[in-house]
C-alpha cells in the first residue's frame, strides 16, 4: 500500500469523486438531480446575469447567482431567485440552500427569507462564509 500526494488535478481525483457518488447512491434514498439554470441576456445575446442551481430531492441547491455590477440594485437578482424558487416548487422541492461570502450577498438572501444555518469564520483566512436555508 502506497500513499501519494498530488498537487494537481488528475483522473484519480475524478475517480475518487465517482467512487463516493456511487457509494452515496447505494446508501441513500433515490433522488434525481436536475439542473435549474436561468440566464439574462441583452438583445445581442451577451450574458448579463444568471443563476446556476440544481434540484435534488426536496432541495433547490443554488450554486451561483451573478448580476453584472452595473446592473445590481435593479431587482434582477431578486427576479432570478424568485423564478428559481418557483420552478423548484414546481419540481416538488420544499427547501432551498445557498452559501455566500460576507462580501457577496448575505443581506440579499436574508431579505428573501433565507435563514443562516451556520457560518465559517476566518475563511479562507480572515473572511466569513455563510450557509443559508429557506423553506419553500
Amino acid at each position: 500500500m502506497y500513499f501519494r500526494l498530488e498537487d494537481k488535478e488528475s483522473y484519480k481525483s475524478q475517480e475518487i469523486g465517482n467512487l463516493i457518488r456511487a457509494y452515496n447512491r447505494s446508501k441513500r434514498e433515490e433522488a434525481e438531480s436536475e439542473p435549474l439554470n436561468l440566464y439574462v441576456e441583452d438583445e445581442k445575446g451577451n450574458l448579463l446575469a444568471g443563476l446556476i442551481a440544481e434540484t435534488f430531492g426536496n432541495w433547490l441547491e443554488i450554486e451561483y447567482l451573478f448580476v453584472k455590477e452595473e446592473l445590481r440594485g435593479q431587482g434582477i437578482g431578486s427576479k432570478l431567485l424568485q423564478q428559481a424558487e418557483t420552478e423548484a416548487k414546481n419540481r416538488n422541492c420544499r427547501f432551498a440552500f445557498v452559501n455566500t461570502y460576507q462580501f457577496q450577498a448575505p443581506d440579499f438572501y436574508k431579505r428573501h427569507g433565507y435563514k443562516e444555518v451556520f457560518a465559517l469564520q476566518d475563511y479562507p483566512y480572515i473572511g466569513q462564509r455563510y450557509y443559508y436555508q429557506k423553506n419553500l
